[in-house]
């Protein structure tokens, strides 16, 4: 979900600069909320695990593709699915440009030997090198966020009048990018302190939701878990009205980012450098791993490889460095 997110501001970015454009999004149907905001945007559904299922199911995609006749085909995701609908489109003659992940530098970058410690090229630039290609360049440094909506009535109803209102995912993909509950539920502590500010909580899955659960048991007048509870639509709306959210390196940063809200992000094995940061945060906002305990990090991109003793590396990162950076952000909300 982080990959497709990250596209919300490249899209808007676009569609600003070059009203004129009709553009067409394939993707799967649970992100169509996610880009609900741009303009002359037409969606289809990627049926992966339906009728666009196998190479059958991706010829069906194509022919169903080639009848809208596009000027250029981008492809932000150049996986076996795309790379076979680049060979389809080639004999349609349509200009097919696909996403450069920079394999190699990030190859370099997590290796555990001669290790090249420096900051890539972020995904969304990388999108937006794309747009160059096929001749529309933007610029990501002007004002492409999304707008606030308002907060829904049943949302207000459920957390009722607060000052302060900050989102905690706590979740990740993988281990590696989860930072411990015990040392989360005393961020949180730190946070409560605060009367006047109350939290929700993002998750999901059943054993996600059992562990939300406990968490908002613990202070059920300023804590709120809000997984399983809302639609996706639902959640988007109340991401949107939060004050700071905390995530891991995950795609519920991204999706706050999107809408202008401060993201403090926590990274374990993965690291920012990597080039997956949310949208415009600055970087304090990033708060890593103690290299000088682990000094193979980042071992891995997304968090799926690391050496014995690295699975816990995230635990490294200090409580109150979390709280305090919250609260910084909050200052100036």
């Amino acid at each position: 979900m982080g990959d497709v997110a990250m596209l919300v501001p490249v899209l808007m970015a676009l569609t600003s600069k070059y009203p004129e454009l009709r553009i067409t999004l394939l993707t799967r149907k649970r992100f169509e909320a996610i880009f609900s905001q741009v303009p002359h945007l037409k969606i289809i559904h990627a049926e992966v695990k339906g009728k666009h299922k196998g190479l059958l199911g991706i010829i069906k995609l194509f022919k169903q593709l080639k009848g809208l006749h596009f000027d250029a085909i981008v492809d932000a995701h150049n996986v076996l699915r795309t790379n076979i609908l680049k060979f389809l489109f080639q004999f349609k003659a349509v200009p097919f440009v696909q996403i450069n992940k920079g394999r190699s530098e990030k190859k370099a970058l997590v290796r555990y030997k001669n290790k090249v410690f420096k900051p890539l090229k972020t995904t969304h630039k990388r999108y937006a090198d794309l747009l160059s290609e096929i001749g529309y360049p933007i610029d990501l440094s002007l004002h492409c966020v999304l707008d606030k909506p308002k907060m829904a009535t049943n949302i207000k109803t459920l957390i009722g009048p607060y000052e302060h209102l900050v989102a905690i995912a706590p979740f990740a993909a993988y281990q590696s990018k989860i930072y411990p509950l015990e040392q989360l539920q005393l961020v949180i502590k730190t946070l409560i302190a605060n009367k006047n500010l109350k939290i929700v909580l993002f998750g999901g899955g059943t054993k996600e939701i059992d562990q939300l659960n406990m968490l908002e048991q613990s202070c059920t007048d300023q804590l709120f878990n809000m997984a399983g509870k809302l639609s996706f639509e639902e959640e988007l709306n109340l991401i949107a009205n939060v004050d700071v959210m905390l995530a891991m390196d995950s795609g519920n940063g991204h999706l706050a980012a999107n809408y202008g809200v401060p993201v403090v992000t926590l990274w374990g094995v993965t690291h920012p450098y990597a080039g997956f940061a949310p949208f415009l945060q600055k970087s304090e906002n990033s708060l890593v791993a103690d290299i000088s305990k682990y000094p193979l990090i980042p071992t891995s991109v997304y968090g799926n490889t690391y050496p014995e003793g690295y699975e816990y590396a995230i635990a490294s990162i200090d409580p109150i460095s979390i709280s305090n950076r919250i609260q910084e952000l909050l200052k100036n909300t």
